[in-house]
């Protein structure tokens, strides 16, 4: 028996949304935490408007994440993996002393 396009969409927009936040959940889940040893030892932020200038002088206002050469998404997506932390995904506002202009 076939189905009605309303019975399809009713059973089908549920589980894609549910699909939508699994994969939404994971994304978070890969992003790199500021307190972890290796973040915290490039001295990582999220905002890079918070990084401790006396202890990382190398930072400068308009360096981050999202025009770093090891950023590895586009410079207008939010979050991104980064080779310099292993994989994980940082904030296009964010930065550490591993930053390098990207060419």
């Amino acid at each position: 028996m076939m189905k009605s396009r309303r019975q399809f969409l009713l059973q089908t927009i549920p589980a894609a949304l549910g699909l939508g936040a699994a994969l939404q959940a994971s994304a978070q889940a890969n992003r790199v935490d500021e307190n972890a040893p290796g973040s915290a030892a490039l001295g990582y932020k999220h905002d890079a408007t918070k990084v401790d200038t006396k202890k990382f002088p190398a930072y400068a206002a308009g360096k981050n994440c999202a025009n770093c050469m090891l950023y590895q998404g586009k410079p207008t997506d939010p979050w991104a993996n980064c080779a310099a932390l292993g994989g994980k995904q940082v904030a296009a506002k964010g930065w550490c002393m591993a930053w390098a202009k990207k060419a």
